[in-house]
């Protein structure tokens, strides 16, 4: 092994072992998958801080300036963004990941734009958080392994402008353009897989 090889090797070596010990903020308002997920990073060696709100989140970031957050778009107070930003601004090297069920070019746009390092669709597994938490800047993430189906993308949008319209049909069918009918039918359903 060449002199050039061993160092590329201790250098990976290093990287994966960064985060241990490191704070690692979790802001999400569905509080079993909030401690499930704080489980699982806590045995990959971070010291994990969790949030359910806005709020809550900015305050201990804040109090605490971690080195790492995973961040829910939609939360019960406001949106996740507000909380990249404000990480943003207290730890500008922090490597924050946006998490939602509602993926769309435009949200994952604006959640770089605000600091983000990277954008995941939910459901998205620790291993998955854990690997876009200590990938080098401009490393490619690789494909999802199980991406979701074009039915259930489009039962998410419309989930999405359903409860963006309030949960209010008719205002939701006029602004997917789409009877009211068949959209009472496509809501009544259960969520394709």
């Amino acid at each position: 092994m060449t002199a050039a090889q061993q160092k590329m090797e201790i250098d990976e070596t290093a990287l994966e072992n960064a985060h241990q010990g490191a704070h690692l903020l979790i802001v999400d308002d569905d509080q079993p998958w909030l401690n499930r997920l704080g489980r699982a990073m806590e045995s990959r060696g971070y010291v994990v801080h969790g949030a359910a709100s806005v709020s809550e989140g900015i305050k201990i970031g804040k109090s605490v300036k971690p080195a790492y957050a995973v961040v829910d778009m939609r939360l019960e107070d406001g949106n996740g963004l507000d909380v990249v930003e404000n990480l943003r601004a207290e730890n500008p090297d922090a490597r924050i990941i946006m998490l939602t069920g509602y993926g769309n070019i435009a949200t994952a746009v604006e959640a770089v734009k605000r600091g983000a390092v990277d954008y995941l669709a939910k459901p998205a597994d620790a291993d998955e958080i854990h690997a876009a938490l200590v990938a080098s800047d401009g490393e490619r993430a690789s494909p999802p392994e199980n991406p979701m189906s074009a039915d259930r993308v489009r039962w998410e949008h419309i989930q999405r402008v359903f409860e963006l319209c309030d949960r209010n049909v008719s205002e939701t069918a006029r602004r997917l353009n789409m009877h009211r009918r068949t959209l009472q039918r496509i809501l009544a359903k259960r969520a394709p897989r």
